[in-house]
């Protein structure tokens, strides 16, 4: 039996629908298999089988469709299966788990939807490192990038709010170089990096302190 828990205060309502964010993204991102679902080729997961796990019996459908709804960032996409009409859920970007047809969209040089520049969200407690060694996807299988600043237009994802570092990447200068780049469905840009997994310190234009202080500061310019 599934409960709404729509009676219980607005921001009841709120910490439960992040706990369901939290718990969306994990098993879509992450823990599919080791929970014991069968994800299909594109991430997507059946809804009612979602919700007939125990980690997910005290939410019901509109709960996850709220949730998708609300989202900020537009981690998640819904929608029905094309042959049987059942809805299912994924996540559009963040995955540690090989997604084979994630439908992401290949970046091509001098097409208009190529930014120049990405950036990549970090903290400043990392930058000797990523200074020295560049970023790494890690156990993702892409590295995370917008195409701007959080707050600038059609910025939506990309980086955690809580980000104090902003490194710039020269997209034009990877792609040169055969690394590449895909959009996402919610305008995250993404690049397995190189054969390493890494983007490199060379592909680096710029940094930038966002805190603590009023304005942006530089503390990174690659000279040409």
């Amino acid at each position: 039996q599934t409960v709404s828990f729509r009676g219980r205060g607005l921001k009841g309502q709120e910490d439960r629908d992040v706990q369901l964010s939290k718990s969306l993204s994990y098993v879509l991102r992450h823990g599919a298999s080791q929970m014991g679902f069968q994800m299909s080729t594109d991430g997507f997961l059946f809804v009612e089988d979602l919700l007939a796990h125990p980690q997910f019996r005290s939410w019901c459908l509109d709960d996850v469709k709220r949730v998708v709804e609300s989202n900020d960032k537009q981690r998640f996409k819904l929608q029905p299966h094309a042959e049987n009409g059942r809805l299912q859920i994924r996540a559009n970007q963040g995955h540690s788990l090989q997604v084979k047809d994630l439908e992401l969209k290949p970046v091509l040089a001098d097409f208009p939807d190529c930014p120049p520049e990405a950036v990549h969200g970090s903290f400043l407690r990392n930058w000797t490192s990523i200074q020295q060694h560049g970023l790494s996807r890690m156990k993702r299988s892409h590295i995370h990038l917008a195409p701007g600043l959080p707050g600038e237009e059609n910025v939506i994802s990309g980086m955690r709010k809580d980000c104090d570092l902003a490194i710039f990447i020269d997209v034009t200068k990877a792609l040169s170089d055969g690394i590449q780049f895909f959009w996402s469905d919610n305008g995250v840009l993404l690049t397995p990096g190189d054969t390493d997994g890494k983007l490199l310190p060379k592909y680096f234009s710029r940094a930038l302190r966002l805190r603590p202080t009023i304005f942006p500061c530089d503390i990174y310019c690659r000279h040409s």
